[in-house]
């Protein structure tokens, strides 16, 4: 594996993190960003090559896009020095972003017309996650280029998943999101009835925590980001909305009913509306109460 050269593109809050993880485990990496002072950060590192996507592709045995989504990666793929013309045989590409299955299917097709097999793979683990090694991926794409590239996921990845064709793993990740997402509201709303009846919320997320309404926000989320008063979630309102609204749509075309996803939707929506765009979503507790006001307005 340590002959192998990987790319990554995207070196966010995710990004960064996978690219350490594989620099930490021997395999040489190549990285990219859009931002000059997010690649810079890696221009001392040992082993770590700064180069654009083209270059990669040149050069890698598998690329990993952590960008926003799939319009970030198309920019890339473009003109004598983009990754399509680029590309050495058997490349593979890893598209980790959260986005529309049906994009997805069509860029991919795009990268096979050139032998390129291309995989979205839906991520779980957040930031932490990606700076730990330790993400939960859900792959969707062609099997045999997954099984060949397999090992090379060992750094980043905790727990692998092959879901299915193209678009499976971004279909998977969407529902995940909304169902993650959705229970992390509820959470919030129990705890502002807890607090009315003169309950604690950390007395609420103890009771959650050996019962039967634990779960991620109960066990992770609440007392790591909210109860600890850090608000460091690592991830902003904007891209909650982008999953839920992607995921609701979704839905809407297998002719999937998602009523609780569509409220949570529409909540965000709502915190968008208040300016809560670029906040850390952690935030979403202490506006709950701001929020579901003007939501109910909006509904009248």
């Amino acid at each position: 594996m340590a002959e192998q050269k990987v790319g990554v593109v995207g070196l966010g809050n995710m990004g960064g993190g996978i690219a350490r993880n594989f620099k930490k485990a021997g395999v040489p990496v190549m990285v990219w960003d859009v931002m000059p002072e997010a690649r810079n950060k890696f221009l001392e590192t040992a082993g770590v090559e700064i180069a654009p996507p083209g270059e990669m592709a040149a050069q890698c045995t598998a690329m990993f896009y952590v960008v926003p989504a799939t319009p970030e990666i198309a920019s890339t793929f473009d003109g004598k020095d983009g990754v399509l013309a680029r590309a050495a045989k058997g490349l593979v590409v890893y598209d980790f972003t959260t986005s529309d299955p049906v994009e997805t299917k069509k860029l991919a097709a795009r990268a096979a017309e050139k032998g390129i097999a291309y995989l979205d793979a839906g991520m779980s683990g957040g930031a932490a996650g990606a700076d730990n090694g330790t993400l939960t991926l859900m792959v969707g794409g062609d099997k045999a280029a997954f099984e060949r590239t397999e090992a090379l996921l060992k750094p980043i990845s905790k727990q692998l998943f092959h879901i299915g064709p193209s678009g499976a793993g971004h279909t998977l990740k969407l529902i995940h999101n909304m169902v993650c997402h959705t229970i992390f509201l509820a959470t919030c709303e129990g705890a502002r009835v807890a607090e009315a009846a003169g309950i604690t919320t950390a007395d609420m997320i103890k009771v959650f925590n050996t019962s039967n309404a634990r779960s991620y926000a109960s066990e992770v989320r609440f007392p790591k980001h909210i109860l600890s008063g850090t608000w460091d979630a690592r991830s902003r309102v904007y891209n909650l909305r982008k999953d839920l609204t992607m995921a609701v749509a979704t839905a809407g075309s297998l002719n999937a009913k998602v009523p609780l996803g569509t409220v949570t939707r529409d909540f965000l929506n709502v915190a968008m509306d208040q300016g809560m765009q670029d906040t850390d979503f952690s935030h979403l507790y202490p506006r709950f109460d701001e929020i579901v006001a003007d939501l109910g307005k909006n509904k009248k």
